[in-house]
């Protein structure tokens, strides 16, 4: 590892557009009550952590994964929550965000029962930070290359339609623009066509005109949405990771696990990507995520990263009740078992040599 790697993630960093937030402190009040969906998704991330955990300590006989990141049950309603949440929001401003797992070669760090203030960060070799995702990888891939072919197909049949008679003559009379860009959209550009649709009403035809161009704007609509699944980065994360990095210098990963496999990307590497405006709208977005309270998360497209984690056994889940403190409860799911299958290359290549 280059010991100029928390150099290097410090000026990508500032390269993107969050870069004036590098020196970000956080501040604010403790969350007054917890929510079923906040208890089943934190559920749901410490399940994907021990996929994760053991998948590579299942796996791996030089190397182990040591739990780094906070492990702590508390949640807002609890007795002593708001005191554990001010030692959070310290530990923070001080020393940054800590990852979930820590990597060591086993023969310089073996133990499974340190805590965190014993474990020997400066030995690790690589960073993980986790994130979970409630979908089904493969699934979710062939929803979208269906419903992205069938859009398509029907932009393909709608402009055929419209550039038979009389439309292709009406039109040419009334937006002789729009009929230059069907006359040469093919497959690789009905996603860039843009054009202003233009309620006609003075004929039948003329009305069946405005209809097929309404029909064809939906479709491209459907062509822009994003189809792809991805890596999740909270962008108030960005400065946090980034002050444990130059804290520590040890190089960092985000592992985004779905139900049926996982990925995993160099944190450097989506600094890189988001520093360039071109691939915006590309292969990543950056959206407010209702899964994540409504915080601006970025979205990179998990293709980007490696699958490192190629199968995943569904895991048991089951209801489980909290009764907090005045009486209230709340109703959650609990994740217990399934099994991560590792792909060795890719966890060596990606996350031991950093290729």
């Amino acid at each position: 590892m280059s010991i100029a790697y928390n150099d290097l993630i410090s000026d990508l960093l500032r390269r993107t557009a969050f870069g004036g937030n590098a020196d970000l402190k956080v501040s604010g009040r403790p969350p007054t009550m917890a929510s079923s969906e906040f208890l089943t998704n934190k559920e749901q991330g410490d399940w994907a952590e021990r996929i994760v955990f053991n998948a590579i300590n299942e796996n791996s006989r030089e190397f182990r994964a040591v739990q780094y990141g906070r492990s702590d049950s508390l949640s807002s309603g609890d007795e002593g929550f708001e005191d554990f949440y001010a030692a959070y929001q310290e530990e923070l401003n001080t020393i940054g965000k800590r990852p979930d797992l820590l990597i060591f070669r086993r023969a310089d760090f073996d133990s499974e029962s340190a805590g965190p203030g014993e474990i020997p960060v400066e030995k690790a070799i690589a960073a993980i930070e986790v994130r979970s995702s409630s979908f089904l990888a493969n699934r979710y891939s062939t929803y979208m290359e269906t419903r992205t072919k069938k859009a398509l197909n029907d932009c393909i049949s709608i402009r055929d339609s419209i550039l038979k008679a009389p439309f292709k003559d009406l039109l040419q009379q009334k937006s002789p623009e729009i009929l230059g860009l069907l006359e040469t959209a093919n497959n690789n550009t009905f996603r860039e066509l843009d054009f202003r649709c233009s309620s006609w009403t003075s004929s039948t035809e003329l009305k069946e005109l405005s209809g097929l161009l309404k029909r064809l704007k939906e479709q491209i609509k459907i062509l822009h949405r994003r189809d792809y699944l991805s890596i999740t980065p909270k962008v108030e994360d960005l400065a946090l990771v980034n002050r444990w990095i130059r804290n520590f210098n040890v190089r960092h990963f985000y592992l985004q696990v779905f139900f049926d496999k996982a990925y995993v990307i160099p944190f450097h590497q989506i600094l890189e990507i988001v520093a360039d405006p071109a691939k915006e709208g590309v292969v990543f977005s950056i959206e407010e995520d209702v899964k994540n309270q409504g915080k601006t998360t970025i979205k990179v497209n998990v293709q980007v990263g490696r699958e490192i984690l190629g199968r995943i056994d569904m895991p048991e889940h089951r209801s489980v009740m909290k009764e907090l403190e005045r009486g209230r409860l709340l109703f959650y799911v609990r994740f217990d078992g399934g099994r991560g299958y590792l792909d060795c290359d890719v966890f060596d290549s990606q996350i031991i040599k950093g290729v």
